[in-house]
């Protein structure tokens, strides 16, 4: 029985080229370019076109694939899953016009909750291009970043609407002692 690590390409009669992405005590998970992820058993037929040895204990495809979202929910404009207050669930916000004659708007909470929630995030990743950018000097950043601060706090009005205080907006705080 051939014993590779994660990382070794193999070539398999049905499933053509691969690359080892997980190991069993059994199997092997590969990635295959023609056929994607098919798990195949450690003695089956294949040629071993590279091996890796000693990688048995590498990184998982489930810890690769943690990885790969935490770093796209850092760094793109994916909107997390946010919980709304209980109390607010399945609620809605009537806009009420002054004028009489005209009719009223009603919103679903979930809907408006949904778009605070796209309007936090983004802002988010919009801090995190400013202070990752290498056109922006020191004092630019700065004040951008005392900008987007100050948005911050003038949406703290819809904190009441966020079912976790770790998810609120946070504007400037006092610096009081």
């Amino acid at each position: 029985m051939k014993l590779l690590g994660i990382g070794s390409r193999i070539s398999h009669s049905d499933y053509g080229k691969g690359v080892v992405i997980n190991i069993s005590s059994d199997h092997y998970w590969v990635s295959f370019l023609d056929s994607g992820i098919e798990t195949i058993d450690m003695g089956s037929d294949f040629e071993v076109i590279e091996a890796i040895r000693d990688e048995v204990d590498s990184i998982s495809f489930s810890e690769v694939e943690t990885i790969l979202t935490d770093i796209l929910r850092k760094w793109s404009d994916v909107t997390t899953l946010v919980p709304l207050s209980d109390k607010w669930k399945g609620g809605s916000i009537v806009l009420q016009p002054g004028d009489p004659n005209l009719t009223p708007k009603e919103i679903g909470i979930n809907a408006f909750f949904h778009k605070i929630v796209m309007v936090r995030d983004r802002l988010r990743v919009m801090e995190q291009k400013i202070n990752s950018s290498d056109r922006l000097d020191d004092q630019e950043k700065v004040d951008l970043q005392q900008y987007i601060t100050r948005i911050y706090g003038s949406l703290t009005t819809f904190n009441i609407l966020f079912k976790n205080k770790s998810d609120q907006f946070v504007g400037e705080r006092s610096s009081k002692a």
